[in-house]
């Protein structure tokens, strides 16, 4: 099963458009190479390539990626996020960006991502959210604060952080963070 519900009443909080969090906290992204992240059909790369990042675009739907394919400032690189060995081992870059996805055993390997000064944005859905619908997988819900405790224990400073019931474009129990990997002082 994938943590990507998709379907009728599926997952998505924001279909076909870029979320309104992702836009709001783009502006804390270093100007550079960012990563989306489980990007789907790419929604987040094309807006934020329209914005003048350049994208790699990952997920395991090779026919989505490949939607991709033209779009300026964007490459894709499509492998399987959940494998026991992790694709993007030793790459790093200047914002990672993921929505609507969650496979806890890769949060530590999604720190490690940030460069110095690098941005995360993080939205997706916690618990409370299967009175609403999908997802209501125990496994792709997070727990209240999980996220800011997540980015805290690896050292990512949290720049904006919400949680609970959202009412549109749908019901559902989401959380939300922007954080900040700290630029070490001794290396300016």
């Amino acid at each position: 099963m994938s943590n990507k519900d998709s379907g009728p009443g599926g997952g998505a909080l924001h279909a076909g458009e870029p979320s309104p969090w992702v836009i709001a906290q783009s502006r804390h992204l270093p100007r550079g190479h960012v990563l989306d992240l489980a990007c789907g059909r790419g929604r987040h790369a094309r807006w934020l390539a329209a914005q003048g990042w350049r994208v790699l675009a990952s997920d395991r739907d090779a026919a989505a990626l490949g939607e991709l394919s033209n779009v300026a400032g964007v490459t894709t690189a499509c492998c399987d996020l959940e494998a026991a060995q992790w694709p993007l081992a030793g790459q790093v870059f200047d914002g990672v960006v993921v929505t609507n996805y969650l496979h806890r055993p890769n949060l530590p390997q999604l720190a490690s991502l940030l460069r110095a000064g690098g941005v995360v944005i993080y939205e997706t859905f916690m618990q409370g959210n299967e009175r609403f619908g999908r997802p209501s997988n125990p496994d792709f819900l997070l727990a209240p604060d999980e996220l800011k405790q997540w980015a805290q224990a690896y050292g990512l400073e949290v720049l904006a952080f919400e949680q609970g019931e959202q009412r549109a474009p749908r019901m559902a129990c989401v959380q939300r963070i922007c954080a900040r990997r700290p630029i070490d002082e001794a290396m300016l």
